[in-house]
């Protein structure tokens, strides 16, 4: 649903903060997940200034798109730093949880910007990436891959979208109607 390649804001908090909510994640020791990405810019600042292995904390996302989760707020280790002066990231690790936060907000897609920052994600056990699709460089990592239908600009699960003015019953959405005239007609 924040799929920014499809026109998501790249901002959207819902996924991560659901992630941080899980008791499985809280610990260091849980299964290693790289979440792939939230914009942050004060963030970024703060592990600039602090370095890595300092513990920092400070809002991420929800700048473009608060409709389903407000900016969540990251507690955590400070475990890679790379600057640019496009576009500087910095890893945070929250329990068993590394989110790559970014200054502005851009599609992640390629595995050289994991190994940018020294995550080894084909060691990873799950790497969350907005994308509706795998690229050749996270297919070929991949040891399954599922597609989750989550809150966003770009949200897929078409029954649970907040449709507002629309003839009702519209098909497909609407179960209980009776199925449309769908025969060509010709129109002189």
């Amino acid at each position: 649903g924040d799929n920014p390649t499809a026109g998501g804001a790249g901002d959207v908090t819902w996924t991560l903060a659901r992630l941080l909510e899980r008791p499985e994640f809280a610990r260091s020791d849980g299964p290693r997940l790289i979440y792939a990405s939230i914009p942050g810019p004060e963030l970024v600042a703060k592990a600039q200034k602090a370095g890595v292995g300092a513990h920092i904390e400070g809002y991420v996302g929800a700048v473009v798109d608060s409709r389903y989760e407000g900016p969540v707020l990251l507690r955590g280790e400070v475990v890679s730093i790379v600057d640019d002066p496009e576009n500087s990231e910095a890893v945070v690790r929250v329990g068993s949880i590394e989110v790559i936060v970014t200054e502005k907000r851009k599609g992640y897609h390629y595995e050289r910007y994991f190994d940018a920052h020294g995550l080894r994600p084909r060691e990873a056990d799950i790497i969350v990436v907005k994308m509706g699709y795998l690229v050749p460089e996270l297919y070929d990592m991949q040891r399954g891959w599922m597609m989750a239908f989550t809150r966003g600009g770009v949200d897929q699960d078409l029954h649970a979208l907040p449709y507002r003015r629309i003839a009702r019953p519209m098909f497909p959405l609407d179960p209980q109607m009776p199925d449309p005239d769908i025969s060509a007609r010709f129109v002189p």
